[in-house]
């Protein structure tokens, strides 16, 4: 019998490191996606032993279910758009709110090969972490892949996203 894989190796490895990691730590992990619309989620559970450290994953891939599941205010989504720190920062801390996780990761951004705009060019995705009883400033990072594909600007996104997540 021959195993599949779903994910590359890269991406599969990533996600093992990030369940080892987070059980050593005794955490539990949230995330709330957008452009990747589930990659994380499904790295994580492709590891067997992740349901020990992975509480839940949301996919709010419109503004309406940012807003409804993860309580975005309808302000920073007209403000600063669904791309934007503000937002993926609103996602996690949402995110958090609504889990029993003990760390929130958010992702946003536009994977084009059309959505772009002069200053969200395809490529450009925006990620937040949210720490229980942290407080203190966002946590927040923009990102602008080379636009190769929609694809990889999902690969991409999925590992920054996974990265995140390591304590």
């Amino acid at each position: 019998m021959t195993l599949q894989k779903l994910l590359p190796d890269d991406i599969e490895a990533l996600a093992q490191r990030v369940v080892d990691e987070n059980k050593a730590a005794g955490r539990k992990i949230v995330v709330a996606e957008s452009c990747t619309g589930g990659l994380v989620s499904a790295a994580l559970t492709e590891i067997p032993g992740s349901s020990s450290i992975f509480d839940r994953g949301f996919v709010t891939y419109s503004n309406e279910a940012k807003m409804e599941a993860l309580g975005v205010p309808l302000e920073i989504i007209e403000t600063f758009g669904a791309v934007s720190i503000a937002c993926a920062w609103a996602m996690a801390k949402g995110a958090l709110a609504a889990s029993n996780a003990d760390v929130a990761v958010a992702i946003s951004g536009v994977a084009g090969p059309g959505g772009g705009t002069a200053l969200k060019p395809v490529g450009t995705v925006v990620f937040a972490r949210v720490v229980r009883g942290h407080e203190g400033a966002p946590e927040g990072e923009l990102k602008k892949f080379e636009p190769t594909s929609r694809a990889d600007i999902r690969s991409e996104a999925t590992i920054c996203a996974l990265e995140l997540l390591l304590p």
